[in-house]
C-alpha cells in the first residue's frame, strides 16, 4: 500500500540545533549501508534483447525522475522508437507481484502506484519489483527500448545509459547515506556509475554537484519543470489555493507563481500521500472561502481515485500538468543515440 513519507529534518544541509546529533549517531550504520550499496550497484546485470535506459537519482525521495523519464520517452518516440516504461510501483499492490501492465481504464494508484499512471499515458508501462521479468515481457511484446523510472541502484539489469537526476535547490541534503542522510550510496560511487547528470532548476548545491560531475568527465544536462496545458495558461492573474504531496511541494507552489497565479494558500503533504475525504473537503472549503481556484499536481490528482473524496457541492480540485524542458536537448539526444548504437552493436555480436 502507498503510504505517506516525510524526510527527517536532520537530512537537510541547512539543519540546525540538535538534529545533526542524530545524523552523527547514525553514521556507523550509514557507512555500512553505503559500502554495501556501492558494492551492490557495481554487480553485473543481465543483458536483455533491447537497450535499457535508466533514470535514477542520488537520494531517496523526489528529484524529478518521472518528468525526466517522460521527456526521454517523448524524444525516443519522435525518432521512431517504441519505448516501454518499467517501474517498481512503489508501495502498490503490484510491487511484489508478477509484472502487471498498467491499464488506465481499470487501475488506480493503490493498484500500480501514482507514477506508473502518469507514465502509462505516454507509453506502455509494466509494474513490478522484478525488473528482469518485466524487461523480458516488454521485449517480447514489441518494445524497442526500455526506460527504467528509478532502478539505478538495482543491479538486476545491465543498463546502457544511466541518467542521474538532481534537484538543484535540494541537492543531496547533508550528504550522508541512509539512515544518517538521504543518500542511497556514497556520492563518488554514484557519480562514477552515472553516464550524465540531469540538473533541474537552480541552486548552489546543484551547481556544486554539476561542477564535480564535469571534473569527472560527466556531461551535465540542464532542465526545468514548466506548467503546461490550457489550465496552466489560464492561471495568470487567478487566485489559487494549492496543495501537493510530492517530494518537494514548494516546487509546485513556486511554479504556480511563476505562471502568474496569485497563490493565496499552499498546503504541503508528505510524498505519496493518499488523501482522505475530510482532507479534500477541508481544502475545497478553504479555497471556496478565499474565492480561489483549488489546484494540485497531476501526480496528486491520480491518488484521489474515488469520486467519494470530492464534495459535489464544492468546487473540485483542478490538476495542473507540468513538463520537463531541457536547455540542451541536443546533448540528451546525442547521449541517447550513442547508447542505443552501443547496445545494439553488442546484441549483434
Amino acid at each position: 500500500m502507498i503510504g505517506s513519507w516525510r524526510a527527517p529534518s536532520f537530512w537537510r544541509q541547512d539543519s540546525r540545533g540538535m538534529s545533526p546529533v542524530f545524523a552523527l549517531a547514525l553514521m556507523p550504520i550509514a557507512r555500512a549501508y553505503g559500502a554495501i550499496s556501492a558494492h551492490r550497484m557495481r554487480r553485473a546485470g543481465l543483458r536483455v534483447s533491447v537497450p535499457v535506459l535508466c533514470v535514477g537519482n542520488l537520494i531517496v525521495g523526489g528529484a524529478g525522475k518521472t518528468p525526466t523519464a517522460l521527456a526521454l520517452a517523448e524524444q525516443l518516440i519522435s525518432i521512431g522508437e517504441k519505448p516501454w516504461f518499467l517501474s517498481r510501483g512503489y508501495r502498490s499492490h503490484a510491487e511484489h507481484g508478477p509484472p502487471l501492465r498498467v491499464d488506465l481504464a481499470r487501475h488506480h494508484a493503490r493498484d500500480v502506484g501514482d507514477e506508473p499512471l502518469l507514465l502509462a499515458r505516454m507509453a506502455p508501462t509494466l509494474v513490478s519489483a522484478d525488473r528482469v521479468a518485466a524487461a523480458k515481457i516488454a521485449a517480447e511484446q514489441g518494445a524497442s527500448v526500455l526506460i527504467l523510472d528509478d532502478g539505478l541502484h538495482n543491479p538486476a539489469l545491465a543498463k546502457d545509459l544511466k541518467l542521474v537526476v538532481v534537484d538543484a535547490a535540494a541537492g543531496i541534503g547533508n550528504g550522508h547515506c541512509l539512515p544518517a542522510g538521504p543518500m542511497r550510496a556514497p556520492l563518488q560511487d554514484q557519480l562514477e556509475l552515472a553516464d550524465a547528470l540531469v540538473l533541474l532548476g537552480e541552486g548552489a548545491q546543484g551547481e556544486g554537484l554539476a561542477e564535480r560531475a564535469r571534473q569527472m568527465g560527466k556531461p551535465v544536462i540542464h532542465g526545468r519543470l514548466v506548467l503546461v496545458g490550457d489550465r496552466a495558461a489560464k492561471l495568470k492573474g487567478r487566485r489559487v489555493y494549492a496543495f501537493a504531496g510530492i517530494g518537494r511541494p514548494e516546487k509546485f507552489f513556486v511554479s504556480l507563481a511563476e505562471a502568474g497565479a496569485e497563490v493565496i494558500g499552499a498546503v504541503a503533504f508528505p510524498d505519496h500521500h493518499f488523501y482522505r475525504r475530510d482532507e479534500i473537503v477541508r481544502l475545497e472549503r478553504a479555497a471556496q472561502g478565499s474565492n480561489a481556484l483549488l489546484v494540485t499536481t497531476e501526480k496528486d490528482f491520480v491518488r484521489m481515485e474515488s469520486e467519494t473524496l470530492i464534495d459535489p457541492n464544492l468546487p473540485a480540485p483542478v490538476p495542473i500538468a507540468a513538463k520537463m524542458i531541457f536547455s540542451n536537448t541536443g546533448l540528451l539526444a546525442d547521449l541517447t543515440r550513442r547508447a542505443l548504437e552501443r547496445a545494439r552493436a553488442k546484441q549483434d555480436r
